[in-house]
């Protein structure tokens, strides 16, 4: 597995506006460090106990991205260092995650995980949950977090169509948002979408953050 070449040839697919996130969870530290050597620093994990190993024996200009589900629980663990939570599903997280950055004198950026697949097995808010939570304006008293913008994973198919008509819908609900709760808000403008298998349909429907692993580092150890 030449994770350096990987890196290239999945920059080279990518506009100058897309970001990479280079999916590292469940593989080890050296395999973050041949990426590294290629130039890439921003990372995602999704357990905080590995993350917490391998933050601390990797360069410190890593950018790391918590992207799996996180509990409440566990923010504390990550607030002082994480870079990016990608998937925020609840107010109750973010209201936590505002608490624990407060702690730490920062800012956390964050991610509003929204479900746009077919299926019952991914977390996130419904478009009218979404809503809800930002009509109440709670939010706007959380000045240690700073929303950014929406993440959310496409149904597993192999029908595309399907595939770009999900990242479509994400792509006009970020645009709702930004007009309705956030115009005037430079900080909110991601649209993660895109993994490894999708992360090409996902730029062509405006993505400007892929989130890749298998491409880059081969299928995950266990």
């Amino acid at each position: 597995m030449d994770i350096q070449k990987n890196i290239k040839e999945v920059l080279a697919q990518l506009p100058p506006h897309v970001r990479l996130v280079a999916v590292s969870k469940f593989h080890p530290s050296e395999a973050i460090e041949a990426a590294y050597a290629a130039g890439q620093r921003i990372f995602g994990e999704s357990k905080e106990q590995e993350l917490n190993l391998k933050q601390e024996v990797l360069p410190k200009d890593i950018e790391w991205h918590f992207i799996g589900h996180l509990q409440t629980n566990k923010v504390k663990y990550i607030a002082p260092y994480i870079a990016m939570i990608d998937a925020v599903d609840s107010y109750k997280l973010l209201a936590e995650i505002n608490k624990q950055a407060a702690r730490c004198g920062r800012v956390i950026p964050c991610l509003l995980e929204i479900h746009i697949a077919e299926e019952d097995t991914k977390y996130g808010f419904t478009f009218d949950s979404c809503r809800q939570m930002l009509d109440e304006g709670k939010w706007k008293e959380l000045t240690n977090v700073a929303i950014s913008g929406v993440m959310g994973m496409a149904t597993n198919t192999d029908d595309e169509a399907e595939i770009c008509k999900e990242f479509a819908r994400l792509h006009d609900f970020f645009n709702e948002l930004k007009n309705t709760y956030f115009n005037g808000i430079d900080t909110f403008k991601e649209i993660s979408m895109g993994m490894s298998h999708d992360y090409q349909l996902a730029v062509r429907e405006g993505s400007t953050m892929v989130r890749v692993g298998s491409k880059i580092f081969g299928e995950r150890v266990y």
